[in-house]
């Protein structure tokens, strides 16, 4: 099986079967990234993600990939995170993270790019395999790794004393995980992009580190909170991905230090990027209209809102070509009623709305 044919091999009572996902269009080696491994399926405990048939690893990847099949099923499905989130966050603009079907790069060439799109990309992804490898360890998926063992013994915080105990989530090792998987492309090169990769990739790592929370649990007296227990833990992805989204929108143009030692403002900041800034290195087109050899469809035919005033009214949307507005019949549930005991009786209701749809590049010149 050559690497343009996505697939892994599963072990199912014992008999090897070869799963193909899908079929890929040639494509050069260069546009393959590992976040194809989100095409892969996860939902068998038995999966054995076979390394070889994905495209796009280099051989450090293929080494962790190999020695490390248990891990590699959570990073499968922290690219699957990264995916799914990416879209929700964009889902209401210009470009919304759409994926390519048949394309090893997953969302188009034009991640290819150096542009603040591309930033987020490589930062919600790397945020995602920290998340599911963390997690995984936790729940005992992994056989290197289990919860955080340095909590232990006495602590104190704002509300007092407290007792570690549970199961802290391992986030070093998560993170570590993620760094040596994620990085190993960008490190063998050094050159602008590479040194933005790795910046953004370690930003979404930093993303998920940001987001842990305290949880406790009180033992006392009528539930009286005389003696607290409690653990580290990751707070859910969606809020991991919210909080890159708004460095997302702060993101920083950057350029090479003459000695290409590292990243400076490219205008107006005095300050170098932080740890946890987002970066880029050019300027992002429009979206507006679509460019097939790029990877994105433009917004020709995207629903809009048409009272909003944010990026999903149809004036930022579509452009300035202007809407077709379609009468359609909405059924949704009404009148929900709480039946004891115990389920929720709803009517169904059906009303007519006007819904507005983005012009095409196209039907807009010839008007």
């Amino acid at each position: 099986m050559s690497w343009r044919e996505a697939g892994s091999l599963v072990m199912l009572g014992g008999v090897q079967v070869i799963l193909v996902l899908v079929l890929l269009s040639p494509l050069q080696p260069a546009h393959a990234t590992w976040w194809f491994v989100s095409q892969l399926s996860a939902s068998y405990t038995s999966t054995r993600v076979h390394c070889e048939n994905i495209p796009g690893l280099v051989r450090r990847q293929r080494v962790l990939c190999e020695r490390h099949p248990d891990a590699m099923l959570a990073v499968t499905e922290g690219a699957t995170l990264g995916v799914r989130q990416c879209q929700k966050q964009f889902q209401d603009s210009r470009w919304n993270c759409s994926t390519v079907p048949r394309d090893a790069s997953v969302f188009g060439r034009h991640v290819l790019r150096s542009t603040r799109e591309s930033a987020f990309v490589y930062a919600i992804n790397s945020a995602g395999v920290v998340h599911a490898v963390t997690r995984a360890c936790s729940r005992g998926a992994i056989m290197k790794c289990a919860c955080d063992l340095t909590k232990k013994g006495d602590h104190r915080d704002r509300a007092g004393q407290f007792t570690w105990g549970g199961c802290s989530d391992n986030i070093r090792y998560g993170t570590a995980f993620a760094r040596k998987f994620i990085d190993a492309r960008e490190r063998r090169q050094r050159d602008a992009r590479a040194l933005m990769n790795l910046h953004n990739n370690r930003a979404g790592r930093k993303g998920v580190r940001k987001q842990m929370r305290l949880e406790c649990k009180c033992h006392g007296v009528s539930g009286a909170c005389t003696v607290r227990t409690c653990w580290q833990t990751m707070a859910s992805f969606g809020a991991t991905a919210r909080w890159l989204k708004s460095k997302y929108d702060k993101a920083i143009e950057v350029s090479v230090s003459p000695k290409g030692e590292g990243l400076y403002p490219a205008r107006g900041e005095h300050r170098p990027p932080r740890k946890k800034d987002l970066v880029y290195l050019e300027q992002s087109p429009d979206y507006c209209d679509a460019d097939v050899a790029s990877g994105f469809t433009g917004t020709g035919g995207r629903q809009c809102n048409l009272t909003s005033s944010g990026s999903d009214s149809c004036e930022t949307l579509c452009c300035g070509r202007g809407y077709d507005t379609r009468r359609r019949l909405i059924t949704t549930k009404c009148e929900c009623k709480f039946k004891w005991c115990c389920f929720v009786d709803c009517k169904t209701c059906e009303t007519w709305r006007d819904l507005h749809f983005c012009k095409s590049e196209t039907a807009s010149k010839d008007h």
